[in-house]
């Protein structure tokens, strides 16, 4: 006997469909290979099963195992010794790879056959292998209940490194304890503890807020504050030469957190020589009293002020109180959670404050260059080749080359802009090819100075041209007479359009302006397990904080220093205007606080939620895994925990959405889109805190939108359309099971089905629809229960060679070495043969009808034509009900009345004799 063996890990299961009364099922997995069974143990009320339990098998011809299947069939263990079957997985004999290259891999679960009505539903995720010897690595391994002689001498398989499983890149539902409530399947079980209305979607976080005001009386000229409780310790500005100084700042510890039972606040003096120390001012915990909006704020108070001895050195105007996130102080306060070095200045606590941007409104410009007159060229013996190049920021185009002194273009340029105008100009220079460091003539037009148009639907202002006096160079100007400023001019046309809605993102993800039809909630709840992106003290961790976006508004939550695990409990609102959008919350690291201060914020990872697939009222509380694909493969970056809720508005207009176009009056190109990506992100790192330009760069980034190769995406796109045919595929062989008369009593069903629709033929759409019907009402009980996520099976990411990543993510043009360039060039040059042939089958295909009546072969364009008039005479004497049941039951035929020998048919013959224009390519 030989010495393979077959493995088979069961891992898990998931999504079983409930057979219990309680909505559970007891499952087990039972195999059968080649005369072989086992079986696993049953898991009692799971739908998630999960066994890690190994199977083996023995092969005794190693030659039939490509021909050989392993099947899996998954049962449920019922009353009485009772079974009912869930699903069925095969495994062919080619499947099984050496152990150190197994992986955990997902099975959906299929039915027994194609007329089968089991519930069956969701995967088996299953690890098969072989081994040249038989050995078990855990009690929970099972034998085959077949019986074999003894092997010889076993060793150990090599050690497999257990990679990430497939169910740690899903989404993962949660329940949370929000502040409305316990979350339960997407509703509140509200509680007894108040609930806070504007952050319902967030953990309700307790803190303890010191509001410094001012000080009274005080002897000393530089005065700040120094405020501890526990383990935190905060200071104020230092405000010098006041005798009376103001602060008026908030500071926020976390109440979980304090260990302590006083408050201290000292006041303390930089000039003084025998230390800082003032005087100070203590509470005791447990007497601080709480406030929860929308009680009124607690009031500042005069507190003492005593030094060491007790003396009276002053008074300080102070407010102590318990609160939460919900607090009006919350968004000012300094935080305590962010632990900055103590040599930061407090500049740095501006980059760690959550904001709100409004995105600014786009325009485009709109510069129609006409004409130019009158130009002077330093060599009056040549005429010049005159364009025009217009530049507004970093945007710069150009005009085609005209040789002449008066040259005429009449070209219309578009440019992209935001408001406020104030400090833009529009440049125009008119230059020579042959000499293009010599300006023939330059004007610098304001921006605010031009005239507005399509501000509204029915604005059709007409804007009239203008001439521009053209201003000498330098060089220019020294050499000629003074007069010659004004003999070049420049024909104009300049308006600020705003008729356009002008999208500074996919059309996919924006949310266009229309009348509101929802409201979108979101509650950043926390982050976990993010990658390290410093290491302080010796300890791997990360400055992390959150981007939202949806539509023209962004949010950007505090930054959480020092912790891979942060805690945000941020929530947000917007207004929905069209469902067909999407929200994306991105994660970063913060580089412009401590060591790595002036560096750029790197991104951890982004999640992507289309608005459409939420249901209304419904809180979708889950944990997404962050994920990233490098060259080195793909990678989970941490989680993301958020809380989602849209509520819908007005639900007809929403429902007239979907017959909306997407945008009114839109005009989208790549370019314009480029430029208007870039002038959002030139505003928004001009805010404080300033969102970096690779932050919204990152934002706006799209793998539906890269067009670079990819054999990974490439594979991706090609079971994507394979997956789309697949319905069609299987009509088709279910109807080869009917002409073959599998099961005679659907065959005969089949039959009397196409002579009442023959018959009845307008019954025949209705049943179409009523089918369409059902199987919609039917897919309603397995729709997708979470929000739509990146799924790396489909992307093909986790099973991707490391060579095709890493032309995936090579430069352009490559930097890698010439053996490595042509092995991929000629791996190229394959698959786009192959492309090639298929194209080249599918224009045969057409070629092949086409040439039935062009008399290129003249005897098949005669038997074409004389087939079609006896067609013709046969359905006008003939009723057309008759020639199609007749044509039905002769293409449905008992196989008894076929050919026994599987020939093809005579139109098929016809057909493949067909000429077609492939003879005449070289």
């Amino acid at each position: 006997m030989s010495n393979l063996k077959l493995a088979v890990e069961v891992v898990s299961a998931h999504n079983l469909m409930p057979r219990h009364g309680q909505g559970t099922t007891s499952a087990y997995v039972e195999f059968l290979f080649d005369g072989q069974r086992a079986r696993t143990s049953t898991k009692e009320r799971d739908v998630n099963p999960v066994w890690n339990e190994t199977i083996f098998f023995d092969v005794s011809d190693p030659n039939r195992l490509p021909d050989l299947v392993v099947e899996a069939n998954v049962f449920h263990n019922g009353n009485a010794n009772s079974t009912t079957f869930l699903g069925k997985v095969c495994l062919p004999g080619t499947l099984f790879v050496p152990c150190s290259d197994a992986v955990d891999s997902r099975h959906p679960l299929k039915k027994r056959g194609i007329f089968c009505f089991s519930r069956v539903k969701r995967e088996l995720v299953l690890k098969a292998f072989h081994t040249g010897n038989h050995y078990l690595a855990n009690p929970n391994q099972s034998q085959p209940s077949v019986n074999h002689e003894a092997q010889s001498e076993s060793h150990e398989p090599p050690k497999v490194m257990r990679l990430p499983r497939p169910s740690d890149y899903l989404p993962k539902e949660t329940s949370p304890c929000l502040g409305g409530g316990h979350v339960v399947r997407g509703r509140f079980v509200r509680g007894d503890s108040p609930v806070i209305s504007t952050h319902e979607l967030v953990e309700t976080m307790h803190y303890l807020f010191v509001r410094v005001v001012k000080a009274l009386d005080l002897s000393c000229r530089d005065t700040y504050v120094e405020v501890k409780v526990g383990k935190y310790k905060e200071i104020t500005r230092n405000l010098e030469r006041k005798q009376n100084p103001e602060w008026n700042e908030v500071f926020a510890f976390p109440k979980e957190n304090l260990q302590s039972s006083e408050l201290d606040v000292v006041v303390k003096d930089k000039e003084l020589v025998d230390g800082d120390f003032v005087g100070s001012v203590r509470f005791a915990l447990n007497e601080v009293p709480t406030r929860v909006p929308p009680d009124s704020p607690v009031p500042p108070e005069r507190h003492q002020v005593v030094d060491k001895d007790g003396k009276k050195k002053g008074e300080l105007m102070l407010a102590v109180w318990y609160g939460t996130q919900a607090d009006e102080a919350f968004p000012n306060a300094w935080y305590s959670d962010v632990i900055l070095p103590a040599d930061t200045s407090s500049a740095a606590y501006t980059h760690v404050r959550s904001k709100v941007y409004p995105s600014p409104r786009l325009w485009y410009v709109r510069v129609n260059v006409i004409e130019a007159r009158d130009l002077v060229v330093p060599d009056t013996s040549r005429i010049p080749v005159a364009y025009a190049s217009i530049q507004i920021g970093h945007q710069c185009l150009k005009t085609k080359e005209v040789q002449s002194l008066n040259p005429m273009w009449n070209e219309e340029l578009m440019f992209v802009t935001a408001e406020p105008f104030d400090d833009q100009h529009l440049i125009v220079s008119v230059e020579d090819h042959v000499c293009p460091e010599e300006t023939l003539g330059r004007v610098s037009i304001a921006l605010n100075s031009v005239e507005r148009c399509g501000e509204s639907a029915d604005d059709d202002q007409i804007i009239c041209g203008q001439w521009f006096n053209l201003d000498m160079s330098l060089s220019n100007v020294m050499e000629r007479d003074i007069d010659h400023k004004f003999s070049r001019r420049i024909h104009l046309h300049v308006c600020l359009d705003g008729g356009y809605h002008l999208l500074d993102d996919s059309s996919n993800y924006c949310n266009d302006l229309q009348q509101p039809v929802g409201v979108l909630k979101l509650g950043v709840l926390n982050a976990k397990d993010l990658m390290p992106m410093k290491t302080e003290t010796g300890k791997a961790t990360t400055d992390s904080y959150c981007v939202a976006k949806y539509g023209d508004k962004w949010v950007r939550t505090r930054t959480i220093t020092n912790s891979t695990s942060p805690k945000y409990n941020e929530p947000y609102t917007w207004e929905v205007y069209d469902p067909v959008s999407f929200l994306t919350v991105g994660v970063f690291n913060n580089g412009q606080i401590g060591n790595s201060s002036g560096k750029t914020d790197k991104e951890i990872g982004k999640v992507r939620i289309r608005i459409s697939t939420l249901e209304s009222d419904h809180l979708y509380t889950h944990s997404y895994p962050l994920l990233s694909v490098s060259s080195s493969g793909l990678k989970k970056t941490g989680e993301l925990h958020l809380a989602i809720r849209y509520s819908c508005i007005s639900f007809v207009n929403l429902m007239l959405i979907y017959s909306h176009p997407i945008s009114v009056k839109i005009q989208k190109y790549s370019f314009y889109l480029d430029q208007a990506v870039l002038v959002v992100a030139d505003r928004l790192a001009q805010v404080e805190p300033p969102l970096g330009k690779e932050v919204v760069e990152y934002m706006y980034s799209d793998a539906a939108d890269v067009h670079a190769w990819s054999l990974r995406r490439s594979k991706a796109n090609f079971f994507r359309m394979m997956s789309v045919l697949s319905p069609f595929i299987s009509v088709l062989k279910w109807f080869e099971e009917v002409r073959a008369w599998r099961s005679p009593i659907i065959t005969v069903l089949v039959h009397v089905l196409f002579v009442m629709l023959v018959c009845t033929p307008k019954l025949t759409l209705s049943t179409v629809f009523l089918y369409t019907i059902v199987i919609g009402i039917w897919n309603f009980r397995d729709r997708q229960r979470h929000p739509p996520h990146v799924d790396t099976r489909l992307s093909h990411a986790d099973s991707t060679h490391p060579d095709e990543l890493d032309e995936e993510f090579d430069t352009f043009p490559t930097s890698q070495k010439n053996d490595i360039i042509r092995m991929r060039y000629d791996r190229l040059r394959s698959i786009a043969g192959r492309i090639q042939t298929v194209v080249g089958d599918v224009a045969i295909i057409g070629e092949k009808i086409q040439e039935l009546r062009s008399w290129r072969d003249p005897r098949a364009t005669f038997i074409f034509i004389t087939f079609c008039l006896f067609v013709a005479i046969v359905l006008f004497v003939t009723p057309l009900k008759a020639v199609v049941i007749v044509a039905g039951f002769y293409l449905m035929r008992h196989p008894r009345f076929r050919r026994r020998q599987q020939m093809p048919s005579v139109l098929a013959n016809f057909y493949r004799r067909l000429p077609t224009k492939a003879d005449c390519i070289l």
